[in-house]
C-alpha cells in the first residue's frame, strides 16, 4: 500500500495522467467529429428521401394535423350525439293507409297518416274524401295510443308507423 501511495506522489504518475487525458481528449475530439459528420449525413438522407425537403419537417406537420384531426372527430362525435338526443323528439315513424271510406267513390283516395318520434309519440291524420266534400282529422298519438277514439285504419297507421324502422339513429 504504501508503494501505491509513493507513486502517486511521484513525477511519473502525473505523466501517466497526463497521458491519459490527452488520450481521452483527443479520443474526444474524434467522437464530436464522427457525430458531426454522421449528423450532417442524417440530415442530408433525410432531404433525398423528402425530395428536397426535410423529412423531420414533414413528419412534424404531418403530426399536428393528425392532432388537429382527432380534435375535430372528437368534437364531431359530440355533435353527432347531441343530434342524435335530439331526434327522439322528431317524426322518424310515418305509416299510411289508404282506403275508400265510401262506396260510392271510385278508389281509395282517402288515407289515414300517422307520424311518430322515437318514442311513439305524435299525430294521426285521417283524411276522409267524398265527391261533396274533403275533410281531414287531426289526433295526437302518446306511446303508440291516442286518448280519442280512432278508426280501424288509424290504428293500423298507426301499428304500421311504430313497427317502420328508425333508420336516422348512429349506429356506433
Amino acid at each position: 500500500m504504501e508503494g501505491i501511495i509513493e507513486f502517486l506522489r511521484t513525477d511519473n504518475f502525473l505523466i501517466v495522467i497526463s497521458v491519459l487525458l490527452c488520450i481521452l481528449c483527443i479520443a474526444f475530439i474524434i467522437i464530436i467529429a464522427t457525430f458531426s459528420s454522421l449528423n450532417k449525413r442524417y440530415k442530408e438522407f433525410m432531404k433525398k428521401i423528402g425530395d428536397g425537403k426535410n423529412i423531420e419537417e414533414d413528419l412534424e406537420n404531418y403530426m399536428y394535423r393528425v392532432e388537429r384531426v382527432e380534435k375535430q372527430n372528437a368534437e364531431i362525435k359530440g355533435l353527432i350525439h347531441s343530434i342524435d338526443a335530439n331526434m327522439a323528439n322528431c317524426i322518424q315513424k310515418i305509416g299510411i293507409v289508404r282506403y275508400n271510406a265510401f262506396k260510392d267513390t271510385g278508389s281509395d283516395l282517402s288515407f289515414a297518416l300517422a307520424m311518430l318520434d322515437e318514442r311513439n309519440n305524435g299525430i294521426v291524420l285521417n283524411g276522409i274524401y267524398s265527391r261533396e266534400m274533403s275533410n281531414i282529422y287531426a289526433k295526437p298519438v302518446e306511446n303508440g295510443k291516442s286518448t280519442y277514439t280512432i278508426s280501424e285504419e288509424e290504428q293500423e297507421a298507426i301499428q304500421k308507423a311504430i313497427d317502420s324502422q328508425n333508420i336516422y339513429k348512429m349506429k356506433e
